[in-house]
């Protein structure tokens, strides 16, 4: 296979880059600067750069290409739907093969009575459904102004205004005028970084009691639904304690609270089941789910709506949908990821084999000397980075100055690993072998060791106050 890179500078594929192209969550100037890193192909759990590198993908693309990269079988199945039908909306009363077959197979994988998708472009656009359904769903009960959702700080729910105001990241929050009106956030199960001397145990109790303190507070009958992800992704990989989820289940029940499960990062077998509901027990009403719905071959998501949700919602005129609700193509190459999924026993083989094998390695880190904390549930973990593991305790340097430094001693050492703050987290692809964790485990480590070593010579090894 000839690549592009192979007749094209990197630096002129650069510059090219910096001259149009706007770029997601980065200071364009800097970048600019800097130079974006091209990429030109990948195979498997690889991808591989205009200069030739081969690097270890150890966030799966952003949290998505489940089944690993280079499955033709999706490219043969966008083909021949583009020639049969390459787009038709499911406004008017219409309707297509793709969109039904996949709808058929979320249900029946779904947990529970989640039985109806309302499709969107992306998990943004799906939360953006979530927040019109849901309030629209209490209205058509006769409560309209049960309109308040309950989200958590730190948690991510997409970037749009309705998606970006559910999320609870402050630096989002500080451009664009959010949160909209009428989202409220309660703190994070984040017991590293806030539990102060609590127990892990008495920590998420109390943590999930916030959620009663703040329907107590708002008024029941304010309060519409519930928002959060079974394990927080781009907050840093939160595991919440044992502890937590059954009290939040608790809650929503009590209160007729309608709870919704954003499953877009643990979706599709990323906790070692089909999803993260299932992992740990919750019963949500709707499920956002995108990402590995198709295994980022194709930009899709959507929102697994309940019985109950939907019978009220499809009582009435739902005013909202995308020109590309169910797309055809995106959708017959979701259920081709899928019946990948399902046929090769992917999910049974992560739960089973290699995410049991992925955690005794990932574990092991907290014996390096800059670790202090490693959490992980399925495929995904994170592990927090401290100059003090007794204490705790957070650097003096600015919250991410020690994370990005081990960042970019990762990508030096071919291996795609994030850092959000300071930690790093991983969410590899599903098929990653027994062999290639070995790989990722040896690079994490010879990148955290580079990384103490610049950290200790810029003088930043100093604990905070």
């Amino acid at each position: 296979m000839t690549h592009l890179s192979n007749s094209i500078s990197t630096s002129e594929l650069q510059q090219r880059d910096a001259a149009h192209h706007m770029h997601p969550f980065t200071t364009q100037a800097q970048l600019s600067q800097k130079g974006a890193r091209v990429i030109t192909h990948a195979k498997g759990v690889y991808i591989y750069d205009s200069d030739g590198h081969e690097i270890l993908d150890g966030m799966a693309g952003l949290w998505c290409v489940n089944i690993g990269y280079g499955r033709d079988e999706l490219a043969e199945v966008a083909a021949r739907q583009m020639r049969d039908l390459p787009y038709y909306n499911t406004f008017f009363q219409t309707t297509h093969i793709p969109a039904i077959e996949l709808s058929e197979r979320l249900a029946r994988l779904a947990p529970g009575d989640l039985n109806h998708v309302f499709y969107a472009g992306s998990g943004s656009e799906a939360n953006d459904t979530n927040i019109r359904m849901v309030r629209h769903y209490w209205a058509l009960k006769g409560k309209p102004d049960k309109n308040i959702i309950i989200s958590r700080h730190n948690a991510y729910h997409g970037s749009t205004i309705g998606g970006g105001s559910l999320g609870g990241m402050t630096a989002m929050h500080e451009q664009g005028g959010l949160p909209i009106p009428n989202i409220h956030h309660i703190n994070q199960p984040n017991w590293w970084a806030e539990a102060g001397n609590m127990s892990e145990q008495d920590f998420g109790l109390a943590r999930a009691q916030e959620l009663e303190h703040a329907i107590l507070e708002l008024g029941e009958n304010r309060v519409a639904a519930f928002i959060a992800e079974p394990v927080q992704g781009a907050g840093g990989v939160i595991v919440a304690p044992e502890t937590y989820w059954p009290e939040i289940q608790r809650i929503c029940d009590k209160y007729e609270i309608l709870l919704i499960a954003d499953e877009v990062i643990c979706g599709f077998g990323r906790t070692g089941n089909w999803f993260g509901s299932q992992t740990l027990n919750i019963r949500p009403h709707i499920m956002t789910i995108a990402k590995g719905l198709s295994s980022g071959y194709q930009p899709i998501g959507g929102s697994i709506v309940c019985d109950e949700v939907a019978k009220v919602i499809g009582s009435d005129e739902f005013n909202h949908g995308y020109t590309y609700n169910g797309h055809p193509v995106a959708a017959a190459v979701a259920n081709e990821n899928l019946r990948i999924i399902e046929d090769e026993g992917i999910v049974d083989t992560v739960r089973n084999s290699t995410a049991p094998y992925l955690k005794e390695k990932w574990e092991s880190l907290v014996s390096h000397p800059m670790v202090g904390e490693a959490k992980i549930v399925g495929m995904m973990g994170s592990i927090a980075l401290t100059p003090n593991k007794d204490t705790r305790a957070k650097f003096k340097a600015d919250t991410g100055t020690v994370g990005y430094i081990c960042r970019e001693k990762c990508f030096a050492n071919n291996l795609i690993m994030r850092h959000v703050g300071d930690r790093m987290i991983i969410s590899p692809p599903l098929v990653i072998s027994k062999d290639e964790v070995d790989i990722l485990i040896t690079r994490a480590l010879k990148s955290l060791d580079q990384g103490m070593e610049e950290v200790r010579k810029q003088g930043l090894w100093e604990a905070a106050e």
